[in-house]
């Protein structure tokens, strides 16, 4: 049909064609093309998902890798909706994906998904069960609770109230971790001799039902029953505060505990309202969650030295970075600004500047 002529600068031009396209792929992963990594995070009602770990993790992304791209989604404590956040991320091809589940049971799902698109999955802050993740980064969360039992029984101690009885505002029961916090918590508290008046699960980690809880055990044990409260992290650590206050309860009186060293419970910390809370370093688990997505979405092997632990799922011995957290009281308040996980600009603003300078902050 065509010339010789013809036919010989079609194959030219085709074969330009393909070059270019293939140029247009070129990208991370041995030329595979740029990568992909989905970071699923639970919530946005506690702070440090959105403060915190998004920035970092996209941070450490960037550096170790220039052209991948970080596909990010929060559920917003809604387990469904998350199944269809991680359903998109493999629509629009995933090479990995980073999930903090909003719950233990339901990812399964989802790692069940991506396995059989050959995507892997890196369980993130919270370990999920009972399915084939291949790696976990975390905080060893046992210990998060015993250093929340230890604590509390020091400012016990100091208030002549060695034994309690305190009241336990634990986290949502459907979260692993809240389950491993309750344990470390309730083997320190045993092993202090110190009694549980009241205990609490609190669905959804949310602060006004911890502060409805709190209410009612002041209700059943009256104001002069309980000498201290466990309370699981920040929030539920702040509303028990709230709900001491509301019924005319001075909270320095009471030592309380909390996780996650947010502006708010270090600031409680700085002005005696709160006793303690437990610092899980935010950068140092988003960074090692990031180098190992990287790698796994280009196909290297994991950074050796990385993983220092295998923690069992129910399923499989998971290999996992297994980091260390901090107890913090007012004394120790500027580690947690030093780490950089909260800004002194952010934490002495206001009515807070002088109990800042106080504390050494």
């Amino acid at each position: 049909m065509f010339g010789k002529g013809v036919r010989v600068w079609l194959a030219g031009g085709l074969l330009l064609a393909l070059v270019a396209v293939a140029a247009g792929c070129g990208g991370g992963g041995g030329g595979g093309g740029s990568k992909q990594i989905a970071l699923l995070l639970p919530e946005n009602h506690t702070p440090r998902y959105e403060s915190s770990d998004k920035p970092n993790f996209e941070a450490k992304v960037k550096e170790l890798c220039s052209d991948c791209k970080v596909l990010y989604s929060n559920a917003t404590q809604d387990a469904s909706k998350q199944q269809s956040q991680a359903e998109a991320a493999l629509t629009q091809g995933a090479d990995v994906l980073v999930v903090d589940a909003v719950d233990a049971g339901s990812p399964g799902a989802i790692v069940g998904k991506a396995k059989a698109q050959n995507v892997p999955v890196v369980s993130y802050d919270r370990l999920i069960t009972n399915s084939d993740v291949d790696y976990y980064v975390s905080f060893d969360n046992v210990h998060v609770g015993q250093l929340q039992g230890q604590t509390l029984i020091k400012g016990l101690k100091a208030n002549g109230k060695a034994t309690g009885p305190v009241v336990m505002l634990a986290g949502d029961p459907a979260d692993n971790n809240a389950k491993l916090f309750k344990q470390g918590a309730h083997q320190a508290l045993k092993a202090g001799g110190v009694t549980i008046a009241k205990s609490f699960d609190t669905p959804g980690w949310t602060a006004d039902k911890a502060q409805n809880e709190m209410q009612q055990a002041i209700t059943a044990l009256g104001n002069n029953g309980f000498a201290g409260v466990l309370g699981a992290n920040d929030d539920l650590g702040g509303a028990a505060v709230a709900a001491m206050k509301g019924a005319g309860i001075k909270p320095s009186s009471r030592p309380t505990t909390g996780q996650d060293a947010t502006v708010a419970g270090l600031q409680r910390i700085l002005i005696g309202d709160q006793y303690m809370t437990v610092w899980k370093p935010d950068k140092p688990e988003a960074n090692a969650a990031a180098e190992i997505a990287v790698a796994l979405a280009k196909g290297d092997s994991v950074k050796s030295g990385l993983v220092n632990q295998q923690v069992n799922n129910g399923k499989k011995d998971v290999p996992s970075v297994i980091l260390t957290p901090v107890a913090v009281l007012k004394n120790n308040v500027n580690k947690v600004v030093q780490g950089g996980d909260v800004s002194k600009s952010d934490l002495c603003k206001g009515s807070f500047a002088s109990a800042c300078q106080s504390a050494g902050v």
